[in-house]
């Protein structure tokens, strides 16, 4: 799948459900806005999230109290008629895509299609690392995982009980070596990473930059994890494993 189809693909889906219940017209607004480190992860433990050192932004899309939120480099304002984010210019302009991507979370949220669309806070990151890690040894056994996107909670955790290595588009990442695994380039090495592993763990984030179609088409298990992918993910029929509902309950 191509990124043209891929994003025609939610275009539509969004739309159809909205025609479905009634919700298209200027009488139904979205309200969206990128959020605070504070408010988007709370106070954590670790201080190496992207969204604490300024690479990413969480935009939020709130549609009649649901929340959906995205993350992305490209962050957005916006208030307005749905059917004005249907008509955005999903290929060629981020900020759309991330504030598109943020209000799917939403509606699909209020329409009960979609969970975890927002994202864990204060010790929820640290949480649903430890979950993740039973997941896949539940799922998987004892796979090579190559780890698609510098999320440091998930480093430490899986890395305890996996061989990993991590892809990352960020530079200033890239070269490192995290906890015992290597962060290596995104696009250069990514060919190589996948061959060698066993399971792909891809956060939802590449939905926004569009690098999720390179982890849609590939010969072997790809499991996504966050919240950016919460309202794409049952529409395009990916695997996805999310903790953070369950993490706020049990904080």
């Amino acid at each position: 799948m191509d990124r043209h189809t891929l994003y025609e693909t939610l275009r539509a889906a969004l739309a159809a459900a909205l025609e479905e219940h009634g919700l298209t017209g200027s009488a139904v607004t979205i309200k969206a806005r990128g959020l605070t480190p504070e408010e988007a992860i709370g106070h954590t433990q670790r201080t190496d999230y992207p969204i604490l050192t300024g690479k990413e932004v969480m935009l939020m899309a709130d549609f009649r109290g649901a929340k959906g939120q995205a993350f992305t480099d490209a962050p957005a304002q916006f208030e307005g008629a749905l059917d004005q984010v249907l008509a955005l210019d999903l290929e060629g302009d981020p900020h759309s895509r991330g504030l598109f991507i943020a209000t799917l979370n939403a509606v699909m949220k209020y329409l009960g299609r979609a969970d975890n669309t927002v994202h864990c806070k204060d010790g929820g990151p640290e949480f649903c690392a430890r979950h993740m890690v039973e997941w896949v040894a539940d799922h998987y056994g004892t796979p090579k995982i190559a780890l698609v996107g510098f999320q440091p909670a998930l480093i430490a955790a899986l890395s305890r009980r996996f061989p990993v290595k991590v892809l990352d588009l960020n530079p200033d990442n890239i070269g490192k070596v995290k906890d015992g695994c290597p962060v290596l380039d995104g696009e250069a090495d990514r060919q190589a990473v996948v061959d060698w592993a066993d399971l792909v763990l891809c956060t939802g984030s590449t939905l926004c930059n569009g690098t999720i179609v390179d982890y849609l088409d590939l010969d072997k298990e790809v499991v996504f994890f966050g919240t950016t992918l919460a309202g794409a993910a049952p529409i395009l029929g990916l695997k996805r494993a999310c903790f953070a509902d369950r993490s706020q309950k049990e904080a």
